[in-house]
């Protein structure tokens, strides 16, 4: 079973560079997506489903920002909308499908880039997240939380970590979060199986980053430890070009 997360940026402006076909070629069985900037009403969703997926979208409220979904071509069981905490559900930043043997999860994590306001908000999210998914893997014990987390772990997942070093997105207090999430039980399934450096899921669209590779890691699908035995390959696309993200893909064993 083959899963994929993707910060689209903006999904009309990444159909219109062939996001579409890429879909229908690679052919997931599940992908989250994030960063949609569109209700669905806006866009052409007819090329999705004739694809035999099944639509879950979640907007934000505010048009043309933020905003998840999962297309699934198995049906889940069950789908929330959101985490039941409307500053966060009302950005439209994450949704959850319940299949038989796992949940799927597709968040996108708030940027703190524009400024202290949103970045106490990232803060916020990352504390109320937490409590969240230690919550939710009690009831759901094999979780599986993809997306975009606006976060880079450690030095080998940024390309210039020293210079960084008081960015958001590799700021001390949001780097022990993420050493909290995963010692809590979280599987970085990237880092389970590839211990390569300069392998990142986004680039600047400044100063040509992309095709000099100056990118930073901050796409991740983080697995509960009762799905360890089913992870079979996790990977980056970088040749994947449709957004200034580009995809990530989990593979797992059937059960």
């Amino acid at each position: 079973m083959k899963l994929i997360s993707y910060n689209v940026n903006g999904i009309r402006a990444a159909m219109n560079k062939g996001f579409a076909e890429w879909l229908h070629n690679e052919n997931p069985e599940i992908i989250g997506i994030q960063e949609l900037k569109a209700h669905e009403n806006q866009v052409d969703t007819e090329v999705f489903k004739d694809m035999g997926y099944e639509l879950y979208w979640f907007p934000a409220e505010k048009k043309g920002y933020s905003g998840v979904a999962i297309f699934s071509k198995i049906k889940p069981k069950n789908v929330t909308y959101g985490m039941g905490l409307d500053k966060y559900d009302s950005e439209g930043r994450m949704i959850r499908a319940d299949f038989e043997d796992f949940s799927f999860i597709s968040a996108y994590f708030p940027s703190g880039t524009t400024g202290d306001i949103r970045q106490d908000f990232k803060y916020e999210f990352l504390d109320d997240i937490y409590g969240y998914m230690q919550d939710l893997r009690q009831e759901f014990p094999s979780l599986i939380l993809s997306g975009d987390y606006n976060i880079c772990h450690k030095p080998i997942d940024i390309h210039n970590p020293v210079s960084n070093k008081n960015s958001s997105g590799f700021l001390p207090e949001e780097r022990a979060w993420m050493d909290k999430f995963t010692e809590s039980g979280f599987i970085d399934t990237f880092r389970h199986f590839n211990p390569d450096p300069h392998q990142y899921t986004w680039w600047s669209y400044r100063a040509n980053a992309r095709n000099k590779n100056l990118g930073w890691r901050i796409d991740y699908h983080m697995a509960t430890q009762p799905m360890e035995d089913r992870l079979k390959s996790a990977g980056i696309l970088p040749d994947v070009v449709h957004s200034d993200h580009c995809p990530i893909k989990l593979e797992l064993t059937e059960k």
